[in-house]
């Protein structure tokens, strides 16, 4: 697999004298991106392998490694001459205080160091704040729709149930039974994030942490806050967990790359509002598999893949809200907020996203578009229909069909 977007933001940045972060979820390709692709264009770029120092931290043979003078020594040993290293290191936060490590890497003049890790806090937030802008961060997702359609067969709309059901950890593209596909799935939820997120939190009662996880892979794309939460788990669960546990564990959970969060935005009064929030799934397989693949539900999941589409696009993207005004039979006003699923911001670039599963008629067309036009302002509108061609309303509002969308990287610029 080329993962050609990643190897080239991976490339701009060589040599301009940062710590390169490749950060993401377990298990969705950055050892391979580091080592394989990374790697083998150094090589064609005719650097020799003395010049390479490639160390996997996760790898029990490297545990020595893992004391963070032993790391930094051993590095230091391999650089013999004036020319460029690359120093290559997977899964760094194994290594403690790995901050300092790095520090102490930034000050060989010919050395260029790239790292992945699995944990935002460790890596997002400590390594860009300890390095005061010397850390440069590129975030891998699993496999977009498109780069899943290109390494497999069949039509479009065969391998969108599939990618619906099993989402693109790479791994799944070497497994051929949909049984095994789940149960690895299944496995590693358990055995890999779950796991992490108790080992890494010291968190003992892992029972509240499962349920918390249930409730989210059951609710994607609702509009939940942890007070909420809570009062849920104290209603049908019959148990009392504070709100500012509930808020622990969800950062826990944004931590290790397993949902996003999605703030709330009022278009009309310019603001974000604190609460409520949505929370997304970086992958629908792992989301499926919490569920035991008992829940199925199209509309949810296909705004859970665009929502992971637009970040890989490079969007900053929340839920936008705007009001209108009701008039009533005694002819006073009422207020009413209607719903954006998305607000899309790249730069100076905005769109407003809404999806939908299908548009049968008039009627359902007028309500998917009655929040974009009440924006009022000048901004692109589009409406993101699976079952539907692409093509413009007579209010000017694109719908684009959801293949149209996700097979063509450009397609929110080129129509």
């Amino acid at each position: 697999m080329e993962r050609k977007l990643y190897l080239d933001k991976i490339i701009r940045k060589k040599h301009n004298g940062m710590i390169k972060v490749i950060t993401g979820i377990r298990r969705c390709g950055k050892s391979y991106l580091l080592f394989n692709l990374f790697y083998n264009y150094l090589k064609e770029c005719g650097v020799d392998d003395i010049h390479i120092i490639k160390i996997a931290l996760d790898d029990r043979i490297n545990i020595k490694l893992r004391d963070p003078d032993e790391l930094c020594s051993y590095v230091h040993a391999k650089i013999t001459d004036n020319k460029m290293y690359y120093i290559l290191l997977d899964e760094v936060q194994f290594v403690k205080d790995f901050e300092d490590v790095l520090n102490s890497f930034l000050h060989i003049q010919n050395a260029d160091t790239y790292v992945t890790g699995s944990n935002a806090k460790f890596l997002s937030k400590d390594i860009i704040t300890e390095f005061r802008g010397r850390g440069d961060e590129v975030h891998l997702f699993p496999l977009s729709f498109s780069e899943f359609a290109k390494y497999s067969s069949g039509d479009k709309y065969s391998l969108w149930k599939e990618y619906l059901n099993f989402g693109g950890l790479p791994k799944l593209m070497e497994i051929e039974s949909e049984e095994d596909k789940s149960n690895y799935l299944k496995n590693i939820f358990t055995e890999t994030y779950l796991k992490d997120i108790l080992e890494r939190n010291d968190i003992r009662n892992s029972e509240e942490l499962a349920e918390l996880l249930d409730f989210l892979a059951s609710s994607v794309g609702s509009l939940v806050t942890a007070k909420k939460l809570s009062e849920t788990f104290k209603s049908v669960k019959k148990i009392n967990i504070h709100p500012e546990t509930v808020k622990n564990y969800l950062e826990y959970f944004e931590d290790s790359f397993l949902i996003t969060k999605s703030r709330r935005y009022d278009v009309k009064g310019k603001k974000y509002i604190s609460s409520p929030q949505k929370y997304y799934f970086t992958d629908v397989g792992l989301r499926n598999a919490r569920l035991n693949f008992r829940q199925f539900e199209e509309t949810h999941l296909m705004e859970n893949v665009i929502f992971n589409e637009l970040l890989i696009r490079g969007y900053n993207v929340d839920v936008g809200m705007v009001e209108e005004n009701i008039m009533n039979k005694d002819k006073t006003k009422t207020q009413r907020q209607l719903e954006i699923d998305f607000v899309c911001n790249l730069v100076s670039k905005r769109l407003y996203i809404q999806s939908a599963l299908s548009l049968p008629d008039k009627e359902k067309l007028q309500q998917e578009e009655r929040s974009l036009v009440k924006t009022k302002d000048s901004f692109k509108k589009i409406i993101i229909a699976k079952d539907n061609p692409t093509h413009y309303t007579e209010d000017g509002i694109l719908i684009l069909n959801l293949f149209d969308f996700l097979l063509n990287e450009n397609s929110l610029d080129q129509l």
